[in-house]
């Protein structure tokens, strides 16, 4: 068994998808040292038989102290067991007592956009922030908030769903069950749809055909001037501007990260994004304004974060669990 250093105790961080689930051994220093990847069984017992595969695998060559779980769904607040998950099979789950058991070693489990965004602010774009809210977009929008170093669960354990804030009354259905929703409108499953409203009104030229088109689509057809995909990505910017502002208006961060899988395109929208929020916020023109800053730690910051969790859950001197 290997570790590094005696002073840099290592824990395994998981990123639970529902097409694939990564699990890594990461050091205090924020650093994967190793890293399996799986496809994501669509059972409950297969799932949480891949998870102790995993760590089984990564455990024969680490000595780690304790494992995390990051995972896209709903959590009780105790941060014990899955609620509802919409890509996963688990179904008020008791996730963490039950794999706890089964491996022997102490279990985290967080929503992957907290952990993302306590990896960010542990070893991320958010470094030594005291008020900062993630603002994570792929095909959805997550949201997390970090208030003095502590992740806000809200009283249910449901906090910082930014994606579901009713943007538009009685618009484009979600897949929530409500209408309007800000994710129906700035995502990469939101930038498509525009893309094909588009192309159904038919008043600008483009490249683009309705019957296949995706977000990132839209986005290579912008970089190479498509004048549609620039509408559809302009629109995707006051949006997201509009987000940004009701963000900053009801939480009023310092900073915002923006994260999620959108961001290698941030040159063509960003500043845009920003500019509107300025614009929007209640009192813009004289109030400060959130900084914008783009995610550092990319796909591997929830992994990351959820380790890091584990790692303060296991230690005997850790300044304690820093969600509430």
């Amino acid at each position: 068994m290997l570790r590094a250093d005696a002073q840099l105790p290592l824990t395994i961080g998981f990123d639970i998808g529902g097409t694939n689930l990564r699990g890594g051994v990461v050091d205090s220093a924020g650093r994967i040292i190793a890293q399996v990847q799986r496809p994501t069984p669509a059972d409950s017992d297969g799932l949480f038989d891949a998870i102790v595969e995993v760590v089984d695998l990564l455990r024969a060559s680490y000595e780690v102290d304790a494992v995390g779980l990051a995972v896209a769904g709903f959590l009780n607040r105790e941060c014990d067991t899955v609620r509802f998950a919409p890509h996963l099979p688990w179904r008020d789950t008791e996730v963490k007592q039950r794999l706890s058991a089964r491996l022997g070693l102490p279990v985290v489990l967080e929503h992957d956009a907290n952990a993302a965004a306590w990896g960010e602010y542990r070893y991320g774009a958010a470094q030594g922030q005291d008020m900062w809210v993630l603002f994570a977009v792929g095909t959805g929008i997550g949201g997390a908030i970090v208030i003095d170093g502590r992740i806000m669960r809200g009283a249910f354990g449901t906090a910082g769903e930014f994606g579901h804030i009713a943007a538009v009354p009685d618009g484009r259905p979600c897949s929530c069950g409500k209408r309007g929703c800000l994710e129906r409108y700035c995502s990469g499953t939101a930038l498509a749809t525009t893309a094909v409203e588009l192309i159904h009104e038919g008043r600008l030229s483009t490249r683009l055909t309705a019957d296949a088109v995706s977000g990132k689509d839209v986005m290579v057809a912008c970089r190479e001037g498509d004048e549609l995909a620039e509408a559809a990505v302009a629109d995707f910017a006051t949006w997201m501007g509009r987000g940004f502002a009701m963000v900053a208006d009801i939480v009023e961060p310092g900073l915002i990260v923006l994260g999620g899988g959108v961001v290698g395109d941030a040159d063509m929208y960003l500043q845009r994004a920003v500019e509107v929020m300025g614009q929007t916020m209640v009192g813009g023109q004289f109030r400060p304004k959130p900084v914008v800053e783009v995610a550092a730690l990319g796909s591997h910051a929830g992994l990351i974060g959820v380790a890091d969790l584990a790692r303060r859950a296991a230690s005997a001197d850790a300044a304690g669990d820093p969600r509430q």
